[in-house]
C-alpha cells in the first residue's frame, strides 16, 4: 500500500516542501529503506519510528517498506521527517484513516516513547506551507508559538505520535495556535541599560545617533576602560523597533540553528552579536560542511559589535569586505551556492597602538611610530574604506566619573532623533529597510547635493587624504544623515565638515 504525506526541509534558512512516500509491500525484508538523498539523521529515523510506533500501541508493519523524500537532488537533514514517516507507515498499516492528509504539512521528530519533539527551522517550515497553500501545518508543541508567527497558515500543536493521529482521523479536535503579536513586541521590547549611564563621552555618543541614524558602520578608537564596550552595549536603545517583516526575517536565521531562546517564538528586539576576536571565518561569516548561518547573519536588523578588532586573524577580516557592502553572505559549495541576510551595523572597537596609550595623558605610550603603524596596519585599507565612521574615544576625566548631578545625554533623547531621521530616509526612499549607508552611488548623487563651500570641502578633503571614490560616497552619506537629524533638505559646510572628521583613520594609510 502506498501512502503519501507532505513535510519541509530546510536549505540554509529556507523552507523546501517535500513529499513523504512510504510504500509497505505484502513482502520480503523487515528493514525499511529511506531513499531521496537523506543525511544520517533521515536514515536513524527508521529505528526510532519503528519503536514510537510500537510503544505508542500500534501494530508496525514487518515487511519491506521503501521511503522515498521527493525531490530527490534536495539534501534532506535533522529528524523532522520522523512524525511524517510514521504516519505513512500507519496509513499503510491501516492503523490510521484519514481523508484531509494531502491539506496538512507535518514536521517533528519522535521520541522511542512516542513523544514529538522540537526541530529547527519552524518558522521557516511554516512560511513554506503558506506559500503553497495548504490548509495547515502539523507542529511539535514547543515549535507551535513560533510558526503561529505566520498569518496565513493554521498552526496545529501535537505532542505525540497517538495525538496527532486522533486529529488526523478526526478523533481529536485541536484549535489552531494563536500568537498576540503585539502583546509579543511590547513584552520584549525593553533594556535594562541607558546612554544615560555612560558619564561624558557625549562626542561618541555623537557619532553613535549619527550611526543609528544611517545604518553606518562605526570604528571607536581609545584606551583600555574609556567605556567602547559600554557604549557599544547601548547602541541597540537608541535604533528604532523592528518591524513585523524584519522581526521575522532574522528569526528565520535563529529558528534554523535552533538559538530561539524557549518561550520567545520571535526576535522582537534588536539582536547584538559579539563574538570572540578567536572566532572562526564559518563562526563569523557562516559556512562550514553544511552551511549555516554565522555572527555576520545573527545580527541581521541588529548589531554586531566586534571587540579588540585587531586581534581578529587578517583572513577573517577580510570576509566581511563583501557583506559590509552587500547586506548578504553568499557560501558556494559544490552543490550550490546559498545565501544568507546580513545586513547590520557594525560596531568596532581596538586600541591606539599595541599597549593601548597611543595619545593617552592618562599613561605614556611604550609603542614605537613603526610599532603604532604596524598595529593600525593589521586592519588592510579596503575594509577600513568600507568603515563609515571613525571616532575617537577619550579617557574620561575624573570629575566627570563621580559627578552625581548629571549622567549626560540619556537614549530616549538620541532616540527621537534617530527617528526623526528614520522617518526622513523612509519619506525619502519609500523603503523602511533603506537607510542613507545603503544607498547606491545613483542615489549619493540624487540626494547629497552641496552648496559650493561643501564642494570645495570635500574636495579639499579627497585631495588632502587621497580618499577613494569609496571614501568620496561614505562622507557624502553620513553628512545626509547630519542633515536629516537636524531636519533639514539641503546638505550645507558644517555637515560635511563633521562628516571629513569621522575619516580619521584615512589619514594612516
Amino acid at each position: 500500500m502506498l501512502a503519501k504525506l507532505f513535510s519541509v526541509t530546510l536549505e540554509g534558512i529556507d523552507g523546501i516542501l517535500c513529499e513523504v512516500e512510504v510504500d509497505v509491500s505484502r513482502g520480503g525484508f523487515e528493514r525499511p529503506t529511506i531513499v531521496g538523498l537523506p543525511d544520517t539523521a533521515v536514515k536513524e529515523s527508521a529505528e526510532r519510528v519503528r519503536s514510537a510506533i510500537v510503544n505508542s500501541g500500534y501494530r508496525y508493519p514487518d515487511t519491506e517498506a521503501l521511503i522515498n523524500l521527493a525531490p530527490a537532488d534536495i539534501k534532506k537533514e535533522g529528524p523532522a521527517f520522523d512524525l511524517p514517516i510514521a504516519l505513512g507507515m500507519l496509513v499503510c498499516s491501516g492503523a490510521l484513516v484519514s481523508e484531509n492528509l494531502s491539506d496538512f504539512v507535518i514536521v517533528g521528530e519522535l521520541a522511542l516513547d512516542g513523544r514529538v519533539r522540537p526541530v529547527k527551522g519552524a518558522l521557516s517550515m511554516a512560511m513554506a506551507a503558506a506559500e503553497k497553500g495548504f490548509k495547515g501545518i502539523l507542529m511539535p508543541l514547543e515549535n507551535a508559538k513560533e510558526a503561529a508567527v505566520v498569518q496565513d497558515i493554521e498552526v496545529f500543536a501535537v505532542g505525540s505520535l497517538a495525538q496527532a493521529v486522533a486529529f488526523l482521523s478526526q478523533q481529536l479536535p485541536i484549535e489552531p495556535t494563536n500568537v498576540d503579536l503585539e502583546e509579543l513586541f511590547r513584552r520584549v521590547c525593553r533594556y535594562e541599560v541607558d546612554f544615560a549611564d555612560v558619564k561624558g563621552q557625549e562626542s561618541v555618543k555623537r557619532a553613535l545617533t549619527i550611526a543609528a541614524a544611517g545604518g553606518h558602520n562605526v570604528m571607536m578608537i581609545g584606551p583600555p576602560g574609556a567605556g567602547k564596550t559600554m557604549l557599544a552595549q547601548r547602541m541597540a536603545t537608541i535604533l528604532p523597533d523592528m518591524t513585523l517583516p524584519e522581526s521575522l526575517e532574522t528569526t528565520r536565521v535563529y529558528s534554523s540553528v535552533g538559538l530561539l531562546e524557549k518561550g520567545s517564538p520571535l526576535i522582537a528586539a534588536r539582536p547584538v552579536r559579539t563574538p570572540h576576536h578567536t572566532a572562526t571565518g564559518p563562526a563569523l561569516v557562516g559556512g562550514g560542511t553544511h552551511p549555516r548561518p554565522g555572527e555576520l547573519s545573527l545580527s541581521h536588523h541588529g548589531i554586531l559589535f566586534l571587540d579588540e578588532f585587531a586581534e581578529f586573524p587578517r583572513h577573517v577580516l577580510e570576509m566581511i569586505r563583501q557583506p559590509l557592502e552587500e547586506g548578504t553572505v553568499t557560501v558556494s559549495r559544490a552543490k550550490g551556492t546559498l545565501q544568507f541576510p546580513a545586513q547590520f551595523v557594525m560596531l568596532a572597537a581596538m586600541n591606539p597602538c599595541p599597549c593601548g596609550y597611543y595619545g593617552s595623558h592618562a599613561k605614556k605610550c611604550r609603542c614605537t611610530p613603526n610599532q603604532v603603524n604596524r598595529y593600525i596596519a593589521k586592519i588592510s585599507a579596503p575594509l577600513m574604506d568600507r568603515i563609515d565612521i571613525h571616532v575617537d574615544v577619550p579617557p574620561v576625566e575624573f570629575r566627570k566619573l563621580r559627578s552625581k548631578s548629571h549622567n549626560g545625554t540619556g537614549s530616549q533623547q538620541l532616540r527621537d532623533q534617530v527617528q526623526l531621521a528614520r522617518q526622513t530616509q523612509l519619506n525619502r526612499f519609500g523603503d523602511s529597510t533603506q537607510t542613507n549607508a545603503a544607498m547606491s552611488h545613483k542615489q549619493v548623487e540624487q540626494f547629497c547635493e552641496l552648496d559650493n563651500i561643501g564642494e570645495m570641502m570635500l574636495k579639499q578633503a579627497i585631495t588632502e587624504f587621497a580618499l577613494s571614490a569609496r571614501a568620496h560616497d561614505k562622507i557624502c552619506k553620513v553628512a545626509r544623515t547630519i542633515a536629516d537629524i537636524e531636519g533639514v533638505e539641503q546638505i550645507q559646510s558644517h555637515h560635511i565638515a563633521e562628516a571629513t572628521q569621522y575619516r580619521r583613520l584615512d589619514r594612516k594609510y
